[in-house]
């Protein structure tokens, strides 16, 4: 049964891609660009929210001392990235080398600078996949410093404008380590030497989940980059709005990657992501905003600032791949908003997200993609 739908999906999809003319070459890059890597097996099975990670525990930790102390000050101490500054070549030295590698640091390191720490906030995020920690960055220049230095090394490699928010994966966090370790020496081993300790941690490396954590980081500012004139609010209301966006945009990401297996900068991705931040902001989908986030409100003229261009790939799909790409995304997003006004409500917004992940763009980007989503969605609901 599955290889007869897997046919399916894939003759679908070529023709999608073959009635919006598509070369061979062009159809092979767009086939490879719109895998669909989301895994299903289980599904039944999904209990939402999904249990919180281990790394919960240590950040509602960080988050109650914050409360004596200040955001900033409880987590310097903690994440080594934080004790370098942004410089070009950091990330090579052996310094630096030590500290993110084998959480061995230097005190005299000079520290990563904010202009504003007092505004930094952490928060403890309830969500579909679990418990997610959340900076949210006092300015923009802050957002941008905490995103060099937890995931691009502190090298100060720049930071899209249309960027405002990060999902952090796989931060190693060596507080976690020193508790493990902690923890060993309280089991009385004969032997508590450096050799020793390093001959079991290697025993624990394979599991992530004990030393590794994912967390996201926030900006404050308007979403994509749009002003709130362009959408005809109010300011103050579409920053608020941005925020809650921006928050489910993420978590949603981090669901599909505990729940379904991936989480991707891909465009198929971001519409799911961006439904889910619209719809949990506003309370209904629209097509219309998801554009112009990404650029494409005017398409087939694309705007050269907008966030489309942070997804083209690697290797980047060539520009004629990348055209089509863009005309599958416009077609989805006005499908979607179909879908979201017939199946969506504020408890089957999850669903939506779930039965959708079963399809790939190119099918979401069809005329066939009602009759396509209905046949996923009653699939799902009578599970």
């Amino acid at each position: 049964m599955s290889i007869k739908i897997e046919t399916q999906t894939a003759n679908r999809r070529l023709q999608t891609l073959t009635d919006l003319g598509a070369s061979p070459a062009e159809t092979e890059a767009l086939l490879e660009y719109n895998r669909n890597l989301f895994c299903h097996d289980g599904l039944e099975k999904l209990l939402i929210p999904l249990v919180p990670e281990s790394h919960a525990t240590t950040w509602e930790e960080y988050r109650q001392q914050s409360e004596q102390v200040g955001v900033f000050a409880a987590l310097r101490p903690r994440l080594v990235q934080l004790s370098f500054p942004i410089e070009a070549g950091i990330s090579q030295t052996t310094a630096y080398r030590d500290a993110t590698r084998k959480g061995v640091l230097r005190r005299e390191a000079k520290g990563l600078t904010l202009e504003r720490p007092e505004q930094l906030r952490l928060q403890l995020h309830p969500c579909p996949g679990g418990i997610l920690p959340i900076l949210i960055a006092g300015c923009r220049a802050d957002f941008v410093a905490l995103v060099q230095a937890l995931v691009r090394r502190n090298e100060p490699e720049p930071v899209s404008e249309s960027m405002g928010a990060c999902l952090v994966q796989g931060l190693n966090n060596w507080d976690r380590v020193e508790k493990l370790r902690a923890h060993w020496e309280s089991g009385c081993p004969e032997d508590r030497s450096e050799p020793a300790w390093h001959a079991h941690f290697r025993t624990l490396v394979p599991r992530k989940e004990l030393y590794q954590d994912r967390l996201v980081i926030l900006s404050q500012g308007p979403y994509s980059n749009i002003p709130a004139s362009a959408l005809g609010l109010d300011e103050a209301e579409w920053l608020k709005i941005s925020l809650a966006i921006r928050l489910e945009h993420e978590c949603t990401h981090y669901f599909t990657y505990r729940a379904l297996g991936s989480a991707r900068n891909n465009l198929f991705d971001e519409l799911l992501c961006d439904y889910m931040g619209i719809t949990a902001a506003t309370g209904r989908y629209s097509a219309a905003w998801f554009l112009k986030f990404l650029g494409l409100e005017d398409f087939p003229t694309v705007r050269a600032d907008g966030r489309v261009h942070l997804y083209r790939g690697k290797p980047p799909l060539p520009d004629a791949a990348f055209a089509i790409q863009q005309q599958l995304t416009v077609r989805a997003a006005h499908n979607l908003e179909a879908i979201d006004r017939q199946y969506a409500s504020s408890r089957e917004r999850i669903f939506v997200l779930l039965a959708a992940s079963h399809l790939s763009l190119e099918e979401l980007a069809s005329e066939d993609a009602l009759a396509l989503f209905e046949q996923a969605w009653q699939s799902l609901r009578h599970r």
